[in-house]
């Protein structure tokens, strides 16, 4: 179910945002329904009243059979009149206390015309063959006149209010007055209006959200970008003043970082530089001692420490170095690089991919390369080259022929100075700073490096590099 939420925070607050609209939008309509509903009974019982004062103040002072004649002549379907002796409302008891008390102001207002009793009730809408809702609007007829025939159609298909006022003779006075019908609060005519509406606001919420989170954008491209090479050029202290105080604080985090970088780098490659006159010197006096069991041994811890010093000056070099990246042609240096070891083979050397370009310094992706296919030679003692180009990445896979390495520590052996006991110890040659150096020069150039076991022995090495636009 997880899976199914949004993942970014502009998107949770994009659909609060359109859920907010929505229910507000769903209040509002249902707010103007109930209100337009309670004005329209308001309204029918105001019509009701008012047609029942015009009614009984023409035929009170008329007989029976006057009352009659002018009830005959003012019937029609839509606005039923009849005078006869006995009520259409039978019952004396009112459907409802807005009734009960419309009746009530009926007798008080009508008591001066001789009407002694009034009831009033609410009858469903029925459909008679002649009522007005059968018409159908001519299509030459004007607009006004079209909407009075829709109009009428609607009154005719309404519910009624059926009245019935006795006079003090005896005889009642049965009339209907039908119910204004309600419309729709959306119709095919206002709903492209609601909709603009909504995807206005939509809209709107869309640019806000990108502006109020411009700086959460550019906080996390810019520690990524800084987070793969440390000498990337600051971001540009534009825009609003949220946005300037971010890059402003992104730009002088990372020129500390650097400087802290910088200073420990050069420390280590003074101290391992200056280590190198003293060892001159010890070499120069055990060529003056004769052959003995403790020169050998002296003779190979000094190798072992001008080993450590030439490592750990390399290591430094690389950050403190300058160089430009450059278009590289991937597969004429991974194939000069793979001549100079007679262990290293391709797996489909009769097939040369094209179009394996990338962006990288030459010197440092020459570097990275090298410690990978040193280290499947040395620790393997065969390595097996293959190339694979996709659509926006090159992939170099090194198989060597060795024991591999642990599943739990793959990933460990990319720390400085990190050795796997047995196969990789200092018997072999091994420090620990090829492969650090290695990722870290694949990921300034925007790639990544990952090791497996591979299913027929021996250990798998992916560098896979971004392909230049």
């Amino acid at each position: 179910m997880r899976r199914f939420l949004p993942q970014t925070l502009p998107v949770w607050v994009l659909l609060i945002v359109i859920a907010g609209l929505l229910i507000s939008q769903v209040a509002t309509l249902y707010i103007v329904s109930r209100d337009r509903a309670a004005a329209n009974d308001v309204v029918d019982l105001y019509r009701l009243n008012d047609r029942a004062f015009s009614l009984v103040q023409l035929m009170h002072d008329a007989t029976p059979e006057e009352r009659k004649a002018t009830a005959s002549g003012l019937f029609n379907a839509t606005y039923a009149l009849t005078v006869s002796d006995t009520p259409a409302v039978t019952s004396s008891i009112a459907g409802d206390d807005e009734l009960a008390e419309l009746e009530d102001i009926l007798v008080g207002r009508l008591s001066k015309f001789g009407i002694t009793d009034a009831r009033v009730r609410r009858d469903p809408a029925t459909q008679e063959a002649d009522a007005p809702g059968g018409m159908v609007p001519n299509k030459d007829v004007g607009q006004v006149e079209r909407d009075l025939l829709v109009l009428a159609a609607d009154f005719a298909q309404s519910d009624k209010l059926t009245a019935s006022l006795r006079f003090a003779d005896g005889q009642w006075l049965n009339f209907t007055e039908p119910i204004t019908p309600v419309g729709p609060i959306l119709s095919f005519d206002s709903l492209p209006l609601y909709s603009l509406i909504a995807g206005l606001v939509v809209a709107m919420s869309i640019w806000s959200l990108r502006r109020l989170t411009a700086p959460y954008r550019m906080m996390e491209t810019a520690v990524k970008r800084i987070g793969n090479d440390l000498k990337s050029p600051p971001i540009a202290e534009t825009g609003s003043r949220e946005i300037r105080a971010a890059a402003k604080a992104i730009n002088a985090m990372q020129s500390r970082l650097r400087d802290y970088v910088e200073d420990r780098e050069h420390l280590a490659a003074a101290l391992a530089h200056d280590l190198r006159t003293p060892l001159t010197r010890m070499r120069l006096r055990l060529e003056l001692l004769r052959k003995s069991p403790a020169r050998e041994a002296l003779a190979h811890d000094l190798a072992d420490i001008e080993s450590i010093a030439s490592s750990v000056i390399d290591f430094a070099k690389f950050e403190v170095t300058e160089e430009k990246a450059e278009r590289i042609d991937f597969w004429s240096l991974v194939e000069a690089i793979a001549d100079g070891f007679e262990e290293v083979s391709f797996d489909h050397d009769d097939t040369r991919p094209r179009g394996m370009i990338c962006i990288a310094r030459p010197v440092a992706l020459k570097r990275c390369v090298t410690n990978l296919v040193q280290n499947a030679v040395t620790y393997g003692k065969k390595a097996h080259l293959s190339l694979q180009r996709s659509e926006h990445t090159v992939t170099l896979f090194i198989r060597d022929e060795g024991p591999g390495i642990p599943q739990a520590q793959l990933d460990a052996v990319f720390g400085s100075f990190v050795r796997i006991e047995q196969s990789r110890n200092r018997q072999t040659g091994g420090l620990g700073l090829g492969l650090t150096i290695a990722r870290n020069i694949a990921r300034a150039a925007g790639g990544e490096i990952s090791l497996s076991n591979h299913p027929e022995g021996g250990l798998l090495t992916e560098l896979r590099l971004p392909l230049a636009a």
